[in-house]
């Protein structure tokens, strides 16, 4: 076999892992789904999906990175205006509820938070970059309203910290919307929604 063809078979053969123990992890819990089960679900013999993986632990962590590290503005400018902020914020919401939805299976909401809270446990270091997360997405949402203060973008007599969490929360708080049944495109929709409304109120 030529070496490419076989890597690229490799790679793909590691994706599918992947994404099938992504649907078991959200069906059940990391400590209730076992590499027996994993191995069954894939086709696959143990010694083959050790081949692509050291242990349970180790394709865990390579289903939270496809999965989860998805969550995560990444190179926010401090420059922008509120109302850039807030576009890019709808639109990084869509990549995360399209990533973490499975075409072939309906969404529930509490399977979403339960895998969370098995990343938060089994995944060393995920619970600390979570925070340093939320902790740098505020600190420049709050330079941000500052800045749009001084432009006149936004009314003056703001509280910069309530709002910044304010506006966060409504982010994380898509959640609430699933919990209604809406689907994806409607919990998305649902979210714009707010948002433009919450700029409605600040705007100058």
């Amino acid at each position: 076999m030529h070496p490419e063809r076989s890597v690229g078979i490799m790679s793909d053969t590691k994706e599918y892992i992947i994404d099938q123990a992504y649907k078991l992890f959200l069906q059940k819990s990391y400590e209730a789904v076992s590499i027996s089960e994993i191995s069954e679900s894939i086709g696959l013999t143990k010694g083959a999906l050790y081949h692509h993986f050291v242990n349970k632990e180790d394709l865990f962590k390579a289903v939270i990175d496809k999965y989860m590290k998805v969550i995560g503005l990444i190179d926010i400018r401090e420059d922008i205006t509120v109302a850039q902020f807030i576009e890019l914020e709808i639109n990084h919401l869509k990549k995360i509820v399209y990533t973490i939805s499975i075409n072939d299976q309906s969404f529930v909401p509490v399977n979403y938070l339960s895998f969370l809270i098995d990343a938060l446990r089994h995944y060393p270091g995920f619970a600390e970059e979570y925070e340093l997360f939320f902790d740098e997405v505020i600190s420049k949402l709050k330079i941000i309203l500052a800045n749009a203060i001084k432009k006149g973008e936004v009314k003056d007599d703001i509280d910069i910290d309530l709002v910044a969490l304010n506006i966060f929360s409504t982010t994380v708080g898509i959640t609430a919307n699933f919990f209604r049944r809406l689907t994806p495109e409607e919990a998305i929709e649902t979210f714009k929604k707010q948002m433009l409304e919450y700029y409605k109120i600040l705007k100058r």
